[in-house]
């Protein structure tokens, strides 16, 4: 019978979970779960035909959830990051994508950079690389950094790619269970 209790206890509490999972953001009311409202200048496309969100380029801010993502560069070909001392080897190339996140929600939200995706002209999905990242930031400012709501970060999200890859596009979230925005680097 116990057994029995706390399986059920257990199974009622993952879908609690998955019901907040989608949540809505106060600032701005786009849906983090579907993505299909979190538009590159933080404005509904809700009222358009395509209902696709609109694709930032580098140095305009991008909004997803509580996360105003602005890119400020994107550079591959790096070979190694952090010092002759500590540091990671590439298996391919780096490409070190630096990025402000400001906090737009009314409450504190953790970023990960490990949630993060970079894609190729093929559309091949890259995920970060989080071990490099701490070597490619002084203070670990994209592994699980609290930000509080009006606060932003500055750091670097890394993504070890083939050498003969060229990214053509981020997808920016603001938790693991967002739908994302989309930042083109073309």
């Amino acid at each position: 019978m116990r057994k029995t209790t706390t399986l059920a206890l257990i199974a009622g509490a993952l879908v609690a979970l998955g019901c907040g999972a989608g949540t809505t953001d106060e600032t701005t009311g786009s849906k983090a779960e579907t993505g299909t409202e979190a538009t590159a200048g933080g404005k509904s496309d809700a009222g358009k035909s395509d209902d696709k969100p609109k694709t930032a380029k580098i140095g305009q801010p991008a909004r997803d959830g509580k996360f105003e993502f602005t890119v400020k560069s994107a550079k591959c070909g790096v070979s190694k990051v952090g010092t002759s001392m500590l540091g990671a080897q590439a298996q391919g190339q780096f490409c070190l994508v630096t990025l402000n996140v400001k906090n737009i929600g009314k409450e504190s939200q953790m970023f990960d950079g490990s949630s993060q995706k970079a894609y190729g002209a093929n559309g091949t999905e890259y995920s970060a690389d989080g071990a490099a990242a701490l070597y490619a930031n002084k203070n670990a400012e994209t592994f699980l950094n609290d930000i509080n709501p009006g606060n932003q970060v500055t750091g670097v999200v890394v993504f070890d790619v083939p050498k003969n890859v060229k990214l053509t596009k981020l997808e920016l979230h603001d938790s693991m269970f967002s739908g994302g925005v989309t930042v083109s680097l073309a």
